[in-house]
């Protein structure tokens, strides 16, 4: 004699899809918690999991790897500072001064970082964050628009290298600079590469 199926038997009810999403959401809301909650190396793939209620295999099949899960589940906001009121041959200062302040209070940066340069996905939410959150600013100081792309990549290039330098391959003589020494140093090379003539 057949009957109805038991709760526990029974499919799960809504469309495939529908359903895919909601075990991705669950996924990336576990896992914002516990990367801020442990940060990035401490985090794994199987508390995650647990968070979520969902089998480990499963945050595999969604995101890859860890690399991949943290890139999906980490927005970050850069904060950008409002340049409207800072004379435009202290805009660099400003900038170092304010990404120097993000990279020592916020380790979910340095995480990125480092996943960045080891992952695809990672990669591209850098990408996506310099795109929509650093080439605003660039544009509102560049003297001429055709080049703001590459203004804003060299400024990227040198705070990304310096975060790169001093946080995660921790070298002694960058590691070693005071912020005063830095901004010294930075402050004029960003401005330039924001403000000066082409060459």
């Amino acid at each position: 004699m057949t009957g109805t199926p038991s709760r526990s038997t029974a499919p799960a009810s809504g469309p495939p899809t529908r359903r895919s999403a909601a075990s991705r959401s669950a996924i990336l809301a576990a896992a914002r918690e516990r990367f801020a909650t442990d940060g990035y190396e401490r985090a794994t793939i199987r508390a995650i999991a647990r968070d979520a209620r969902i089998d480990p295999s499963m945050v595999m099949r969604y995101f890859g790897n860890k690399d991949g899960l943290f890139a999906a589940a980490v927005t970050l906001d850069l904060r950008m500072p409002d340049l409207s009121g800072v004379p435009r041959d202290e805009v660099g200062h400003a900038l170092v001064g304010h990404f120097l302040t993000l990279w020592e209070a916020n380790e979910e940066l340095t995480a990125v970082l480092r996943v960045g340069v080891t992952n695809k996905a990672g990669a591209e939410r850098l990408q996506g964050i310099f795109r929509e959150q650093v080439v605003p600013v660039a544009q509102r100081v560049c003297p001429d628009p055709e080049q703001v792309w590459t203004r804003a990549g060299l400024c990227a290039a040198q705070l990304l290298g310096l975060a790169l330098t001093r946080y995660v391959l921790r070298l002694p003589p960058v590691v070693e600079l005071d912020r005063s020494e830095i901004l010294a140093w930075l402050g004029p090379a960003v401005q330039r590469y924001l403000t000066a003539p082409s060459p």
